[in-house]
Order: C-alpha cells, then sequence, then structure tokens
C-alpha cells in the first residue's frame, strides 16, 4: 500500500489546465456534419475545450479557392463561414492550420494517402500562396471583427518534416512557404498570431525560431507534435527504449529547453498533436488505459507549455476512409454513434481538478486546490496497455482542513466503470450495431455515480484501484 501525505494548506503554483484548452479533429469538411456537432457539444460540455484544430480548410472539398479561365484567383468563403460560425455557435475558436495546397494552386497533383486525398505539395507560386492567405485573413477580420479574429491562432501547414509536406529541400521550401503566410496574415493585422513549424516528432523547434529571426518572419508561438508511441530515433537521435509513460514528458522537456536556448526563448509552445499512439490500438485510445497515461503525462508536462491538443475528440474522422465499427482503436474521445469511451470519462474527471497544485512525492496522483480551499485529488494505477497489472491500494492522510467530519466524492473510470469496450465485446463486438445496442453502449460509457463516504479528518482515505484505473477524491474546503 502506498501512502500518500496531503497538506491542504501547504503552498501551492498556479496549475492551468493546458491540457484541456484544445482538442484536434480531422479535417475541416467534417465540421459541417451534425454527429461532428454533437460531440463538440458533448465534449464542450466535460472539459475546459476553447479551441479546435483540424487539418485542410484550404482543401478543394472546402471550394475556397480556384482560378478563372484567365487563372485568376477565385475565392469562395461560403463553407468556410458554414465551418466557423458552427465553431462560434458552440463556444470555441479555431486553432486555424493553414493548409492543405488547393489543386488550381499546386504544384504537383500527386495526393497524400490518406482517404480523402489532400495534397501536401508546394504552391506553384509562393506569392499566390500569400495572396490566399491574405485574402481569407481579411474575410475572417470582416466577418468576425479583429477583436475575434485577435484571439484565434493561425499555424502553417502540419507536420512538414514528413510526409505531408513534399517541397525540397524541407526546411528551406517550409520557412518560404511559412513566410509567405506570416507576412500576409500580418499584412491584414499586426494582431494576428501566427506560428509553426507544427512538425512531428517534436522536430526543428529550436531551428525553426532561430530561421524565423534571422530571415525577419514574424512569429508568435512555436507549435510540434509527439505522441507517446513515436520512438527515440525519431524524437531525440538515439537507439535507448523510452516507454509510451515517459515519451510526452521527455519530449516537452527537451523541447522547452531547445526553445529557451533559441534566439526568442520566451516563444510560448504549443503542443499542437498528443496522444498515447498514433496507430489504430484499441487497448490504448478505446480502453481505460487513456486515463492513467494522460494524468501521467500532466504531471510530467506541468509549467513547460501553453497549450497541449488532445487527437481527438471525435471518431467522426476519415483518414482512414468511412469508420468500420466502433472500437478499433480512432483517436477520439467518443466513437462512432455518440458512444462515450473511457476517455471522455477521464477528461471530464481530469477537468474537475483545481486551479492550485500542491507539491507531492507520488508519482500516481496529482493534488490542486479548488477556489474554496477543497481539494481534488486525481489517483491512477499505471499499466502498460500490453499488461494486465495488478489493483493497487493507496492510504491517503490528509491535513488542514479542519476537524468537521464531512462527505467526500470519490468517482472513478476503469474497464468496469465509463468504459463501453467490455460491452461491446459482450455483445459480440458487432461492427454496426443495432439501434438498441447503441443505447446499450451510450449507457455503458456514461459516468458511474460518484462513490460518497462520510470522513473524518484525522482519518486515512483507503482506495483500491483496479489497473489502469483514474479516480478523482473531492473533499471540500472548511
Amino acid at each position: 500500500m502506498e501512502t500518500i501525505t496531503i497538506d491542504a494548506d501547504a503552498p501551492a503554483h498556479p496549475f492551468p489546465h493546458f491540457w484541456e484548452r484544445m482538442f484536434g479533429s480531422g479535417r475541416a469538411n467534417l465540421t459541417l456534419r451534425q454527429s461532428w456537432r454533437d460531440d463538440l457539444r458533448a465534449t464542450k460540455r466535460a472539459t475546459g475545450i476553447e479551441y479546435v484544430r483540424f487539418h485542410g480548410i484550404f482543401d478543394d472539398e472546402n471550394g475556397i479557392y480556384t482560378e478563372d479561365a484567365a487563372g485568376k484567383p477565385v475565392y469562395n468563403w461560403s463553407y468556410a463561414d458554414q465551418i466557423y460560425d458552427g465553431l462560434k455557435d458552440i463556444g470555441v475558436r479555431p486553432f486555424v492550420e493553414l493548409s492543405f495546397m488547393p489543386r488550381a494552386m499546386a504544384a504537383s497533383r500527386k495526393p497524400h494517402a490518406f482517404w480523402y486525398r489532400p495534397l501536401p505539395n508546394p504552391p506553384s507560386d509562393y506569392a499566390e500562396w500569400g495572396a490566399l492567405v491574405g485574402a481569407f485573413a481579411r474575410h475572417l477580420v470582416e466577418r468576425y471583427g479583429i477583436d475575434e479574429v485577435a484571439r484565434w491562432y493561425f499555424e502553417v501547414w502540419n507536420e512538414p518534416n514528413i510526409d505531408f509536406w513534399t517541397g525540397q529541400p524541407k526546411q528551406e521550401t517550409y520557412l518560404r512557404l511559412y513566410g509567405a503566410a506570416a507576412r500576409a496574415l500580418k499584412q491584414v493585422s499586426p494582431r494576428l498570431r501566427v506560428g509553426g513549424p507544427a512538425t512531428a516528432q517534436a522536430a526543428w523547434t529550436g531551428e525553426f525560431l532561430d530561421a524565423c529571426v534571422k530571415e525577419n518572419l514574424p512569429v508568435d508561438f512555436v507549435s510540434t507534435h509527439v505522441y507517446g508511441n513515436d520512438t527515440a530515433q525519431d524524437v531525440f537521435g538515439t537507439q535507448e527504449t523510452i516507454a509510451r509513460r515517459e515519451m510526452l514528458g521527455r519530449a516537452v522537456e527537451m523541447v522547452e529547453k531547445k526553445v529557451r536556448a533559441s534566439m526568442l526563448p520566451r516563444t510560448p509552445i504549443i503542443w499542437s498533436e498528443i496522444n498515447a499512439s498514433y496507430k489504430n490500438e484499441v487497448e490504448v485510445t478505446d480502453s481505460p488505459y487513456i486515463g492513467p497515461w494522460m494524468a501521467q503525462t500532466i504531471r510530467q508536462c506541468d509549467g513547460r507549455t501553453e497549450m497541449m491538443s488532445y487527437w481527438t475528440f471525435s471518431d467522426v474522422f476519415e483518414e482512414q476512409g468511412v469508420v468500420k465499427t466502433p472500437f478499433y482503436g480512432g483517436y477520439g474521445l467518443i466513437a462512432a454513434g455518440g458512444i462515450r469511451k473511457a476517455a471522455f470519462n477521464d477528461f471530464a474527471l481530469l477537468h474537475r481538478l483545481g486551479g492550485e497544485r500542491i507539491a507531492n512525492g507520488s508519482s500516481s496522483a496529482l493534488v490542486t486546490r479548488k477556489r474554496d480551499g477543497g481539494l481534488a485529488i486525481a489517483l491512477w494505477n499505471y499499466a502498460a496497455p500490453e499488461e494486465k497489472g495488478e489493483a493497487r491500494s493507496f492510504r491517503i492522510d490528509v491535513t488542514g482542513v479542519g476537524p468537521a467530519t464531512r462527505e467526500v466524492w470519490m468517482s472513478v473510470v476503469d474497464a468496469g466503470h465509463g468504459s463501453p469496450l467490455g460491452a461491446w465485446r459482450r455483445m459480440g463486438s458487432p461492427a454496426f450495431p443495432s439501434r438498441v445496442q447503441l443505447e446499450e453502449l451510450r449507457a455503458a460509457g456514461r459516468m458511474a455515480a460518484a462513490e460518497k463516504r462520510l470522513w473524518k479528518p484525522g482519518t486515512a482515505i483507503e482506495v483500491r484501484l483496479e489497473p489502469k484505473a483514474l479516480e478523482l477524491i473531492e473533499i471540500p474546503g472548511r
């Protein structure tokens, strides 16, 4: 049994909820679907989401850019308006990823392998690309006002260090793409926020900032991505083996050091894609594993990033094609059919953590203080996806909350609470659940009711957690 000692009056530091301010979501055109919007509304109610990031606002399916018979640009903002109006109506803002290349502007028509066939290619004319970005930004400011759009973020492209960018040499051509876009945005208004390089595997961050200084390019934030199953070779250039539970923490620390050592050391750092896996792994993203993994990641990354964007909030998602079954290792918090996964409930629990963090030596706990002086404690039992794991017991000793007996709330997500995966398997893992089965799966995905215990200060709170469980303990203030 692990004993965790907590002093409710101990010094604390601010604990902004950096892990839930932004979520990722497939591509822009999906936002027009009712199912996508329903999932966003559910996520908005359960978390502190402020921004959504998605690919492909300039993809041809949105009709933004074509050319007339004389080769002159023709802009059409119809779908863009519907996309951003939809976000605004739900109460979130876009983290605008400026991608991918419109067909009429692309130097090559060879598409990326994704099912929806985006073009990851340079423009035939970088000035035309800059003109598109400028026209786009002017329209947004005219429609929503500069005070609103100044609160958005504009990120140039997605993962240019891998197969999402075919320009050669990659860094040199990406910087040209970035420079044209960044200057165009700042010409519309210096208040518009622009950044990059939005790389995979935590790449290019320090070099990108130094290049921006040397080439006099505007930059307001640096962004990059990492996944728990990225390799040490890809992220650090080493041959070691880094556990999934440690990868994000180590990558975030590395990038922070690179940015602080760069020529723009105060630049805000945004992780615009993170997840425990970039593959489709049922035992990772569809299972209760995400709760302990996410809590561990938060513990390691606190104070080192402005925002972290979990990829994604919804399985209304088509990079590999139309979803063929509810549980296939999709990245979302919500499976097809509006089924809330364990991950959805994990984020809902973590949302209830306080705004101040009290230092604690346990590697399995986050101790926070709420505005009313009460405590919210996240406790978890980590086991790797491939491990069965064993139950763990904890003893929590709390001081500094006053002598009165009070009601403590205890909420848990594990294989038997707030996770529909087991129910789906007991049904025989139907690829296309019936309407009755869907209702049963949605019910299985609802957060289990909190256990209420009467607790007298001076006595221990004892907790037993199943493997891959996340529990939230809420103790009211004086």
